[in-house]
């Protein structure tokens, strides 16, 4: 017996993977629906290589109509995803405390232009315009584990303004164009009104969105505390009482976020060490300033409070100019203390991580359907997956015996 066959017999009779497929997709109404998508985890949990309908039946059964079936379930069948993502929060926050919100996006390279929300956009990554679905992921992260819990896809206008389009790929009445910026503070706002947990900060790159300044202000009204990493170009004011004789530096002049972190507290900079596998322990020095946001107060996403004050930091790395290296963050919780934040701040790290494990071992870009519905159908059995995988079996086991006894 080779040892994916032990693995896939494992697997096949795992009662605590029935039990986990039970409470997120106990909601659908037919029993093939529960049973395709016990399979699909199935499949998930046990295939190498390409996530594909066709190869996650075989590796379950050898039926020559599963396939079909599979097929089926995640592109046709109209089942209702928000119950499973809602009952894969809970799940996981019965089993670690939750450190923070934290909202990653990606990009999910396309060939054709029939994929629902296919269009052209700029990708970092990869340095140049690509054909492409983009998308946000909300992540619980917990200790030593960032677990994807709801997903968002951004549909342009010239996909929800033409019937046609809609038609075909199933989307449903409710789905209008949003702005990626209203996405992400969505995806805040959703969690908070379903997490049974105490609120926690909410952790972001917004540093390529548009309009970050709006982002900040929707997040500060809805109650939200949050760090997010800004664009460089930010524009922001020195809030308070500033010394020294910069003039970026004086109380209500605007500078750039880049500027404000490199010329924050120069005097007494924030030191700290960082461990890396391929080095030493480094020392950070991390100048950080009082600073507010113009603009983010006006503008169609809203009012924010035009004197909120904010604290933001970067690392200052040595060299001509004594630039800032890497993000530079953003947030209102101003009297934390800076071990603190940038804890925080790693999460977006972790989380853009496991989005990497998400697309080589879960079969994040492997989704072949084309519908709306079979978009957040495969994201949201992933997300499961992964969950049942990285959090540990035997205590989830026993956690759902003695849940159902």
């Amino acid at each position: 017996m080779t040892a994916q066959t032990r693995t896939r017999a494992l697997i096949a009779g795992d009662t605590g993977l029935d039990a986990f497929t039970e409470r997120l997709f106990g909601h659908l109404p037919r029993a093939d629906q529960r049973r395709w998508a016990r399979v699909y985890l199935q499949g998930m949990l046990t295939t190498p290589g390409k996530k594909s309908v066709r190869r996650l039946a075989a590796s379950v059964t050898e039926s020559p109509t599963a396939s079909q079936s599979l097929q089926q379930f995640i592109n046709a069948s109209p089942w209702d995803w928000e119950p499973a993502r809602a009952e894969l929060l809970r799940w996981a926050e019965e089993r670690h405390r939750v450190h923070a919100w934290t909202i990653g996006q990606v990009c999910f390279p396309k060939r054709g232009e029939h994929s629902v929300g296919v269009h052209r956009r700029f990708d970092p990554a990869a340095g140049r315009t690509v054909n492409c679905q983009f998308g946000f992921c909300l992540f619980l992260s917990l200790d030593g584990i960032s677990v994807p819990v709801d997903w968002r896809l951004v549909l342009p206008e010239t996909w929800t303004a033409d019937p046609v389009l809609r038609r075909r790929a199933r989307i449903s009445p409710g789905a209008v164009h949003q702005s990626p910026e209203s996405l992400v503070v969505e995806l805040a706002d959703g969690v908070a009104a379903r997490t049974s947990s105490a609120r926690v900060p909410v952790v972001a790159d917004i540093s390529r969105l548009g309009s970050a300044a709006a982002v900040i202000g929707m997040l500060g009204r809805r109650g939200h505390d949050f760090l997010v990493s800004v664009p460089p170009t930010l524009g922001v004011c020195a809030a308070g009482t500033v010394h020294g004789g910069d003039p970026a530096r004086r109380p209500g002049r605007q500078s750039t976020a880049s500027d404000m972190a490199r010329l924050g507290n120069t005097s007494h900079p924030y030191t700290a060490l960082r461990t890396r596998p391929d080095a030493g322990p480094q020392r950070l020095r991390i100048h950080s300033a009082l600073v507010r946001v113009p603009g983010g107060e006006t503008g169609a996403l809203g009012a924010a409070g035009a004197h909120q004050t904010y604290r933001l930091f970067g690392e200052r790395r040595p060299g001509p100019g004594q630039r800032v290296g890497g993000p530079v963050w953003l947030t209102n919780m101003s009297r934390h203390r800076m071990d603190d934040l940038l804890h925080l701040a790693r999460q977006s790290a972790r989380a853009t991580a496991t989005l990497g494990t998400l697309a080589d071992e879960f079969g994040l870009l492997d989704f072949e359907g084309r519908s709306f519905p079979g978009w957040h159908h495969h994201m949201t059995l992933m997300s499961a997956a992964y969950a049942y995988k990285g959090l540990p079996p035997a205590v989830s086991a026993r956690r759902e015996y003695a849940r159902l006894a």
